[in-house]
């Protein structure tokens, strides 16, 4: 375990087939490129950067980490050495040893391999490893039924509905599922998640 002040300053985090890098500035026109693999900027039930919100997208990650709150990752597959996607913590709370895992999504060529799998596997090893978490939250929109079936494929408990817990940009007040896994739940999780992957 290490302390939370040296926590914040970002790893890389590598895998098998992926690598979750510490997002930054220059990393705009590669997920911009991922991200248009399927034109995610225009999925109704998540919010994923286009041409018109990228750096602003970056920004606030940026921001994010430097008030301590935020660890933005790109995920970057090393047998190609492309970035596929994002993905980070956020909502850290250091105090009560508790964070959130979201703003991830990934090129539609690499949706429904195991690079989601991996990218989670090894930032949930991270929490409750070395950041020595007690709780790992995730929220999906109500309505993205393929999400809230890969949240519960990692081994998360559903806990509930927040509703109207945010506007998207259509301006529809989003109705939000919170999932949730803890500290002793976890050696069954990564058990799970690694017989997933396989050797």
């Amino acid at each position: 375990m290490v302390d939370w002040k040296t926590m914040l300053q970002q790893p890389t985090l590598t895998g098998n087939t992926v690598a979750l890098i510490p997002m930054s500035l220059e990393h705009g026109p590669q997920l911009l490129q991922a991200a248009a693999d399927g034109e995610l900027w225009n999925m109704t039930v998540t919010v994923v950067p286009g041409p018109g919100t990228m750096d602003r997208y970056i920004a606030t990650a940026l921001e994010g980490r430097r008030t301590g709150t935020v660890m933005p990752f790109v995920i970057v597959q090393l047998a190609t050495g492309a970035i596929v996607g994002s993905t980070r913590f956020w909502k850290i709370d250091r105090a009560n040893r508790k964070m959130e895992i979201g703003h991830t999504w990934l090129s539609a060529s690499v949706q429904r391999s195991s690079v989601n799998t991996e990218a989670k596997l090894l930032l949930l090893t991270y929490a409750f490893e070395v950041m020595d978490a007690v709780r790992v939250q995730f929220t999906t929109d109500e309505l993205n039924q393929k999400s809230r079936a890969a949240i519960l494929r990692l081994g998360a408990v559903q806990e509930g509905i927040v509703r109207h817990e945010r506007i998207m940009p259509d301006g529809r007040k989003r109705n939000s599922v919170r999932f949730s896994m803890i500290d002793t739940e976890w050696e069954a999780v990564k058990a799970g998640l690694e017989l997933r992957l396989g050797p």
